[in-house]
């Protein structure tokens, strides 16, 4: 019996092979993913595709299977440090740790945001792709702070639509190296993934519009603490557009921080936090606002190079 699968591609997929993008986020094989497309049952914003078309994040992918197929699936598991700062019929906000993704993906076996909410025993009852259903944004597994999550189909439609108008506003800290010149900023640059790495994200030509504001709240000897804005949220956009200005996030050695110094700051990630989310509440039209601290591993680092 045929059943239609009907999901969004993933901003990390972004510009990868259509064959590729099936296989990855269905947990197929390549090759029975590009027979899907040869049997013109894979559509792409409506439209039918060849196994090499690439694909675009965000974008609607219909994929007409004649068996449900075994993908990642959330499995309830308590994460340590994940807070949950409200609930209510519409969405959840977390405070989210490093080291957890927010949602299952292939080759990843860790801990995961769906997951903690599973066993907290909130209900995520949106539409999608089983292991994605109420995400509308994501943070890199890395990196910490807030992250809302749909429960309704209502919340999470006005929510998806609210990320992609650019209305939500979404402010992170970060502790870069070296003194940004100017201090205050706007980085407009494309960005698409690395052409010689599946894992990395870059500068391209031709990749998708990325805008990053960002404003100095302090200067230390060698680091500057920044409040940065996004006006677009592609993977990694945070990280590739500071290495780009060659301020890389401390503890970022994925795209060109030194490593001397965050082992002496004791990071073992890239020094970055989403402190704050303010949006329309997709349920009463309210402007909500959510704040969350530095984690104690930010803090630490933090302390150091203010006592420099």
């Amino acid at each position: 019996m045929s059943e239609a699968k009907v999901l969004l591609v993933p901003d990390s997929l972004e510009g990868e092979r259509v064959d590729a993008v099936v296989a990855r986020v269905l947990g197929l094989s390549r090759g029975r993913s590009a027979g899907l497309i040869a049997d013109g049952r894979v559509r792409l914003d409506g439209s039918l595709v060849t196994k090499s078309d690439r694909a675009l994040g965000g974008a609607t992918l219909e994929v007409d299977l004649d068996e449900d197929p075994v993908g990642p699936a959330v499995v309830a598991r308590a994460v340590e440090g994940l807070t949950i700062l409200h609930e209510d019929a519409d969405l959840v906000v977390v405070d989210k740790p490093s080291g957890v993704a927010a949602h299952p993906s292939l080759g990843w076996d860790g801990p995961d945001v769906l997951g903690a909410l599973a066993a907290a025993g909130v209900s995520i009852t949106t539409s999608g792709a089983p292991e994605r259903r109420g995400i509308v944004q994501r943070l890199d597994v890395g990196t910490s702070g807030l992250m809302v999550v749909a429960k309704s189909e209502h919340a999470y439609s006005v929510l998806k639509r609210a990320f992609k108008a650019r209305t939500v506003e979404k402010t992170y800290h970060a502790l870069v190296q070296g003194h940004p010149d100017p201090f205050t900023g706007t980085i407009d640059a494309p960005i698409a993934r690395h052409p010689g790495s599946e894992w990395r994200m870059a500068i391209v030509a031709g990749g998708r519009e990325s805008v990053t504001h960002y404003d100095t709240i302090d200067a230390f000897v060698g680091t500057t603490l920044l409040t940065i804005g996004l006006e677009t949220g592609r993977t990694h956009q945070i990280r590739v557009h500071m290495a780009a200005i060659h301020h890389p996030c401390v503890g970022d050695p994925t795209y060109g921080s030194d490593p001397v110094l965050a082992a002496r700051l004791g990071l073992a990630r890239q020094w970055l936090h989403a402190v704050r989310l303010v949006f329309e509440h997709p349920g009463t039209g309210e402007r909500v606002e959510f704040v969350s601290a530095y984690p104690a591993d930010l803090a630490h680092a933090l302390e150091i190079v203010s006592a420099a």
